[in-house]
């Protein structure tokens, strides 16, 4: 696909970025048939190639309007059309780049600048946790809105606290920590009886991930600067890896070293980060080799829901499905319409809610048939945004495989 930039962008970092990547696009539509928001809306502006249009036609000197936001803020950046893509168009970063210009030139209504300020300062805010505390003392007296973002308080149980000499890195994260905390202690608990400890740098915090989609790109690439340099210290005495154990913070720590790619003083540190990042179901197999005479799986019906953040953002498919039944666990991936979205995608649950709830319902429907006439008995899934989401649809547990580990471990 050829472009001419408007001379405002030509050889700015934004116009270089995007015209590489737009000079891969063919124009073909295989992404349209894997994208979650065209299956609903079957509207060519509400899928990839309508919207690299849109996006194609701002660069060329369009002026954007809100329409063009619209179709944009519609986007789940699940980046399915990334792994349908034949010629390998990297959407997710073009897709950063065109929301940053058109939020440039089109002002918001103050309602939605205010929710979207809301959500990036508070997310990843200190205050958050007591915040989801207040509203788990109080959930049942809560709308049924808010009950479906305030989880059930969960116990963390014991975290591991002897020293070991292998160690990894590991992110607490923003919210996951209030949510759901067994899932950073079952984390802690399974690498420690594999002979690894678990380390969390105290000043490391949110990814960088919500304020950088919310179009706060600079206080975004701020946390991640943050989280490098508490990191540093570890890495340069010799932690193995960096674990991840949010697929969404995953996809973003992995990308460090893109976004910041052109900044002096933190891109070579920023690429080591990335080089050493991994989704904790990357570790499986030696976790499974360590631990195989130690775990008595279930013949319990798992449905697994992979993230888009996993199989599409970090391309890691079937891994836990495998690993987990060579445990003895009877996990499932289902066989229909396990690439799309759950319609969580971080923040879009909120600022999307009709197109996010039809994409839930949708997505459990599915998960119901894994095991044909048969309803699992459980759900898992890898990220704390979908765990919380298909959980507010269903009576059936979502959890994240690891606290299934975890629990075998236990007994």
């Amino acid at each position: 696909m050829q472009t001419q930039l408007s001379a405002q962008y030509q050889g700015t970092p934004d116009g270089l970025a995007a015209e590489a990547i737009l000079r891969k696009c063919v124009h073909c539509g295989f992404c349209t048939a894997t994208c979650p928001t065209y299956q609903l809306l079957g509207d060519e502006l509400d899928g990839p190639r309508g919207r690299i249009y849109l996006m194609k036609q701002v660069l060329e000197g369009a002026v954007p309007t809100r329409k063009t936001q619209m179709h944009l803020d519609r986007c789940l950046t699940c980046r399915n059309c990334e792994t349908t893509c034949p010629s390998g168009v990297q959407y997710g970063h073009l897709l950063d780049i065109g929301r940053k210009l058109v939020d440039a030139q089109v002002p918001r209504p103050a309602g939605e600048r205010a929710l979207r300020w809301a959500l990036k300062e508070g997310l990843p805010s200190p205050a958050f946790g007591p915040a989801m505390a207040v509203g788990q003392l109080v959930r049942s007296l809560l709308p049924k809105t808010l009950q479906n973002k305030v989880p059930a308080k969960q116990h963390a149980g014991l975290t591991p606290t002897r020293t070991l000499s292998r160690k990894v890195l590991v992110l607490a994260g923003c919210v996951q920590p209030a949510m759901s905390p067994n899932i950073n202690s079952a984390t802690a608990r399974v690498f420690d009886a594999a002979g690894i400890q678990c380390v969390v740098a105290p000043k490391a915090g949110c990814c960088g991930a919500v304020k950088f989609h919310l179009n706060d790109q600079e206080g975004g690439m701020a946390q991640m600067r943050a989280n490098i340099d508490a990191w540093w210290p570890s890495i340069e005495a010799g932690v193995e890896g960096i674990v991840i154990n949010a697929s969404g913070c995953g996809v973003t720590v992995k990308d460090y070293g893109h976004i910041l790619r052109d900044d002096p003083a933190y891109a070579a540190k920023a690429r080591r980060v990335s080089e050493l990042t991994q989704d904790v179901s990357e570790w499986l197999p030696e976790l499974v080799d360590k631990l195989k005479n130690r775990v008595a799986g279930s013949a319990s019906r798992i449905a697994f829901h992979p993230p888009c953040s996993m199989q599409h953002g970090m391309q890691l498919r079937g891994g836990v499905e495998k690993y987990m039944g060579e445990l003895g666990f009877n996990v499932k991936t289902t066989g229909c319409e396990a690439h799309l979205c759950c319609g969580s995608a971080g923040t879009y649950s909120v600022l999307n809610p009709t197109l996010s709830y039809q994409l839930r319902d949708r997505k459990l429907g599915k998960l119901a048939t894994t095991f044909g006439d048969q309803a699992p008995e459980q759900i898992v899934s890898a990220n704390i945004g979908c765990i919380t989401h298909l959980q507010s649809g269903t009576d059936t547990p979502v959890r994240h495989w690891i606290e299934v580990l975890d629990e075998a471990l236990q007994k």
